[in-house]
């Protein structure tokens, strides 16, 4: 049996990574035809992932990492314009890449036993088709995002033919194929708002994803179904679309940032408080607010009266007095937090989020609703489709973005105190859509079916 190759290429951000290693994984435990590739590229921001990818893929015989060769960063003003940084890092890794493939595409040729049959790139890596073209090899996209952020990546490069400039929050109401509502501009991703910081670099991935031999989506059909079906109703030359979420690590690896005797300590508090009476906040691994911020969401946790877990950045800025206050109502996690540990715990019950897509499948998969308060990226887009398009979210903000306007206490307790009342319509939905995020992925289900066709036209068109 001739054994086929796929090489990844996935971003070394540790929310890309993560999805991108736990979906080699599903590809590898479905069909032992498969062995992967991944090719690590070197941040010079995200110095941890390392350690983490090295974790992920220890024990994964059919998994083989390569370490691609540090390159110069991009210049450092670059990095006020993250879209175009990340863009000219990857642009700078092509090279690399290249030799890389090569190498292993010429050394499997003398091979009888095994064939590369395609790249497998992420959303920022998609100049590497033309890498795969050279070597005539297929190129698959894999999206770490939903399906209502792959319709406005399908739309922007037919808008630019029409308009030929970027958005404006001025603008009106846009109507993007895969939402069901017209779509303000203000929870577009804010590269796509401002021509010096990524517009272009956006609308160069987006024209890409149609050179592409299919587009592999981190979500399911029973979540998205709209904008699934979108995308086969005549829309010009879309690859084919392979929903084959939720793609989620359920274990949580240890993180280096994890204090292990404060995590025990959460869970032991955890473990006496009753059963979805915490609301938890996490924000991601850049979420990290200034001082009045902090001052805000605690004012608006001790105006609730719920108690709460919040992982705080910097622990610092806590306003004094206010955890005496509180009187063992909350706890503080400083700095990294085993998030999927806490949304597994019965005692929580609500989750105000940053809306990063990892963490609201994480989030579903335990049923546990959430309060919106999206920061940077397309999260204010995510935020858009779980409260208007899908019903599964309670408004705080939509269009917040880092660096805004406060979110004032008053807010904060309003949406805390609605997400936790038991008799919330978003916390029924929550648990169904869970269910079934479960079922998707389980023998037959709807991603199930999804991977086995990824499978079958990866190793049948080679």
């Amino acid at each position: 049996m001739k054994q086929a190759e796929l090489i990844f290429v996935p971003v070394p951000g540790i929310g890309h990574l993560v999805s991108t290693i736990e979906f080699a994984k599903r590809l590898i435990d479905r069909d032992d035809r498969l062995l992967i590739t991944i090719l690590s590229m070197k941040f010079p921001f995200t110095p941890a992932t390392d350690a983490y990818t090295r974790s992920l893929t220890a024990s994964q015989p059919r998994i083989q990492l390569i370490d691609l060769p540090q390159v110069d960063p991009p210049q450092s003003e670059l990095l006020k314009l993250r879209g175009y940084y990340i863009s000219a890092y990857i642009e700078s890794n092509i090279p690399i890449v290249k030799d890389t493939v090569t190498k292993i595409v010429s050394s499997n040729s003398n091979s009888d036993s095994t064939r590369v049959v395609g790249l497998v790139l992420d959303f920022f890596c998609l100049p590497m088709i033309d890498v795969g073209r050279e070597l005539s090899l297929p190129s698959y996209l894999y999206l770490t995002c939903n399906a209502g952020f792959l319709g406005f990546m399908l739309y922007l490069p037919i808008r630019h033919n029409q308009i030929g400039t970027e958005f404006s929050e001025l603008d009106p109401d846009l109507l993007i194929p895969g939402f069901v509502n017209p779509v303000p501009p203000g929870v577009l991703p804010s590269a796509v708002l401002d021509k010096d910081n990524g517009y272009t670099a956006y609308l160069e991935i987006a024209q890409r994803f149609r050179d592409t031999k299919g587009i592999i989506v981190n979500t399911f059909r029973e979540l998205e179904p709209y904008a699934l079906d979108s995308f086969s109703n005549g829309q010009r030359q879309t690859p084919p679309i392979y929903a084959v979420g939720p793609v989620l690590d359920l274990k949580g690896q240890p993180n280096p940032g994890l204090d292990g005797a404060q995590r025990d300590n959460i869970m032991k508090w955890l473990d006496d408080q009753p059963p979805l009476s915490v609301v938890f906040l996490c924000f991601g691994s850049m979420g990290s607010f200034g001082a009045g911020q902090v001052k805000e969401i605690a004012l608006g946790l001790e105006g609730s009266g719920h108690r709460f877990l919040w992982s705080l950045r910097t622990p610092t800025l806590m306003p004094e007095g206010f955890l005496e206050r509180i009187k063992g109502k909350g706890m503080i996690c400083n700095g990294w937090a085993p998030q999927v540990e806490f949304l597994a715990h019965k005692a929580i019950g609500g989750f105000v989020s940053h809306c990063g897509w990892n963490s609201i499948l994480e989030s579903l998969w335990h049923g546990v609703p959430i309060v919106t308060l999206p920061l940077y990226a397309e999260q204010q887009l995510n935020a858009f489709s779980m409260v208007r398009e899908l019903g599964l979210a309670v408004e705080m903000r939509l269009d917040y973005k880092i660096g805004a306007d406060l979110v004032l206490g008053d807010e904060i307790e309003r949406a805390v105190r609605h997400v936790m009342d038991g008799t919330n319509e978003v916390r029924k939905k929550m648990k169904e859509m869970g269910e079934m995020a479960r079922k998707a992925v389980k023998e037959g289900g709807s991603s199930f079916i999804s991977i086995g066709q990824l499978i079958e036209d990866m190793i049948g068109s080679s």
